[in-house]
């Protein structure tokens, strides 16, 4: 696989910011180890790519085809993912922290290690509530809980609270009280997104108290 020359990329990349070509299919480009800090690479088709270890952060890869692509240990953070189709991409070992994931193809996608979670049994998290305060949380056995892929912050079907006070940060009316089991209104189970349905929570105090 030859590996392109930064004149070479740069010839590409001016092309496609210029929307004149910006379609990388069949040429299977070796990336690997590039800078391509905020880039712009919507729509871009990138499929079978080898961006290992690359520089994306805050790149825009909105609606860019990276199936298959290999995004092993890439520095993905802030980048835009949105609408982006990464089906049977390589990403194990890359960061995603803040990147936007929204409606992204992950179908058969090789993901990094993100579960922060227990995934089975009774867990203890904290909360970050109204004016500062953290709150202690027991995640029952029974309710559903998810990771994201996306940021440290994960949430749950339902949690009874076992120390502290507090009202929502986001809505300013659900309460938390000692021995108060607290449903919301929606679950959301989508890996992709950090801020959505349910109740969100920390795995430790330090991170709730650093959110407040």
């Amino acid at each position: 696989m030859a590996r392109l020359t930064q004149e070479e990329l740069k010839v590409i990349l001016e092309a496609h910011q210029k929307w004149l070509v910006g379609d990388l299919w069949g040429t299977r480009a070796n990336l690997s180890g590039a800078n391509l800090y905020r880039t712009n690479l919507s729509g871009a088709n990138l499929s079978r790519a080898n961006l290992s270890r690359a520089n994306l952060y805050g790149a825009n890869l909105s609606g860019a085809n990276l199936s298959w692509a290999n995004l092993s240990g890439a520095d993905l953070s802030g980048a835009d993912l949105s609408w982006a189709n990464l089906s049977g991409a390589d990403l194990s070992g890359a960061n995603l922290s803040r990147a936007n994931l929204y409606k992204a193809n992950l179908s058969g996608t090789t993901l990094p290690h993100f579960q922060i979670c227990p995934e089975e049994g009774d867990f203890i998290a904290w909360k970050a509530v109204s004016g500062g305060a953290v709150i202690k949380l027991l995640v029952p056995k029974e309710a559903k809980r998810t990771s994201s892929l996306v940021g440290r912050k994960c949430r749950a079907e339902f949690v009874t609270v076992l120390e502290g006070y507090g009202v929502s940060i986001h809505d300013k009316e659900t309460t938390y009280k000692p021995g108060l089991k607290v449903i919301p209104d929606n679950y959301d189970d989508d890996i992709r997104v950090e801020c959505t349905s349910g109740i969100h929570f920390f795995m430790t105090k330090r991170e709730a108290e650093e959110y407040c």
